[in-house]
């Protein structure tokens, strides 16, 4: 594998953000007046027949098709879903065949080697197929004279912050599962005068019954100062009761030299408090094995934790030394030490079965996806332990009551109850095509008697509670008057629904 020459040495991916990118604060002080752009297409230009069209080779931008192909941690297919959907405003067309695109948008990874050696594999079959390229993610950044990297364009690491905002579109598109994810989603807030716990507790007010909120990675130093909080943001029926606090290393030793600002002590008292204070509770981690200077007494303190907490979700990972950080330049732990220990903490996760005691329990799940074998869907319990369900079209996206009949390490499944009720979030049906939203039920009831056809297209969605809300009680004198109105604006919708249509 060839070597880096970087200048300075990484503490960690962090320092991989440039002198030129944006501060958080300065993220923060701007962003009330950020706003996505899209761009407007010409009316009279699109009319034209689609074989009028220039072809996808043309360097008109907005008309190729692009595939993206995303490696790494949750953090990191956040931003290639951002990606995406900035993309797909600008006209490009985003496509799961590879072969079919004009252009491939690679966007890696750091964290592990092999997905690394994925990542220059892909540049390199895309260079065979000639096809354009442009990189994304931490690898291009931190590591920006490889040599596989000359001539290729590159986007820098970005950070998406206006999660809110995020949260209320999505709840729009019919989204039934929303997951909040960051390198440490506990330090949230620490650089604009705020904190986890306040975010969260704005973000449940706007999620609706039977959508679900999964919180990301969050190290101990940061959580231990709102562990109180937590655990009652937790126990919310709509958050999962699921946290992911990586640990690394049973060693205090081995957390010192990682440069790591909790020790061993402090991530029990984290555990054991949400395990007390939050029943049930999973608690994920991440194990390093055979970081430089792990002596075999450290490994066996790492081991017996395992044993003591029986961690459900475990994530070991063998150490591979970083070019250009300081852990590269100390002595490193023999490779078939490193191995060896990574098999041997493997032997004791699979040595207990998490979700055997469960057998017979009913739960409700939320069906979110489809199993890699494309024998079930996959759905979560309150604790985002895996329950696998039939395959039911009328399940998806729902929440479905099951009796648990089987268990494996991972997963458990589950047959739903018969008769049981299916429970969809409490949210607005989409739009369809053409219609416009925030017309009354009273409006469209007013419009319905006055117009004189009989078939009349509809420019409305059906109301909400919300937008009834809204609606202010007029006195009857008037009623003539907002009647009238009230067709100027479904006239206009049905205008705005015509534009929409030629846009499309």
């Amino acid at each position: 594998m060839p070597s880096a020459s970087c200048d300075t040495l990484l503490d960690d991916i962090e320092d991989i953000v440039s002198q030129e990118d944006s501060k958080p604060q300065d993220r923060h002080f701007v962003r009330k007046d950020v706003v996505p752009k899209v761009r407007r297409r010409n009316t009279q230009k699109y009319l034209q027949e689609e074989e009028n069209s220039p072809p996808s080779d043309s360097t008109i931008p907005g008309i190729q098709k692009i595939w993206i192909r995303t490696w790494g941690c949750s953090h990191n297919n956040s931003d290639g879903e951002y990606m995406a959907g900035q993309l797909a405003a600008y006209g490009y067309k985003i496509t799961e065949n590879a072969s079919d695109a004009d252009l491939w948008l690679l966007n890696s990874c750091t964290v592990k080697n092999p997905a690394e050696d994925h990542f220059r594999n892909s540049i390199k079959k895309a260079q065979e197929e000639n096809k354009k390229i442009v990189l994304a993610g931490c690898v291009p950044q931190a590591q920006p004279r490889q040599d596989y990297l000359k001539g290729l364009s590159i986007i820098g690491v970005q950070q998406i912050d206006r999660v809110v905002e995020v949260v209320e579109e999505t709840i729009k598109e019919g989204v039934c599962e929303i997951w909040l994810t960051s390198e440490d989603t506990g330090a949230y807030g620490r650089d604009i005068g705020t904190n986890l716990p306040t975010l969260l507790w704005k973000l449940v007010e706007v999620i609706p019954e039977g959508a679900m909120l999964r919180l990301g990675m969050t190290n101990p130093p940061y959580i231990l100062e709102h562990l109180e909080e937590m655990a009652k943001i937790l126990n919310h029926p709509r958050v999962y009761a699921f946290l992911h606090i990586p640990v690394q290393s049973a060693s205090d030793s081995v957390l010192m030299e990682m440069k790591r600002e909790y020790c061993v002590a402090d991530f029990k008292r984290v555990v054991d408090f949400l395990k007390e204070k939050v029943p049930g509770i999973t608690i994920a981690t991440d194990i390093i094995c055979g970081f430089p200077g792990e002596t075999d007494q450290d490994f066996q303190e790492t081991v017996k934790l395992v044993e003591e907490y029986k961690f459900p979700s475990l994530f070991i990972n063998q150490f591979y030394p970083r070019p250009g950080t300081p852990a590269a330049k100390m002595e490193q732990v023999p490779a078939q030490v490193k191995k060896q220990r990574t098999k041997d903490l493997s032997r004791v996760f699979h040595s207990y079965s998490p979700y055997d005691h469960k057998i017979g329990e009913r739960q409700q799940v939320l069906v979110t996806e489809e199993s890699f074998d494309s024998k079930f869907y996959v759905a979560h319990n309150q604790f985002y332990e895996q329950v696998l369900v039939p395959k039911n079209p009328a399940f998806m996206g729902k929440m479905v009551e099951v009796d648990i009949y089987e268990s494996g390490k991972h997963f458990m499944k589950g047959q739903p109850v018969s008769d049981a009720k299916v429970y969809t979030p409490s949210i607005s049906k989409p739009l369809a095509k053409g219609e416009v939203s925030g017309l009354t039920k009273d409006f469209r009831n007013g419009l319905g008697n006055q117009l004189s056809s009989g078939s009349h297209t509809s420019a409305a969605s059906q109301c909400d509670s919300a937008s009834s809300r809204m609606v202010l009680p007029m006195p009857r004198l008037h009623q003539d008057c907002a009647l009238r109105m009230s067709v100027g604006l479904a006239l206009l919708g049905l205008l705005f629904a015509f534009f929409v249509k030629v846009y499309n």
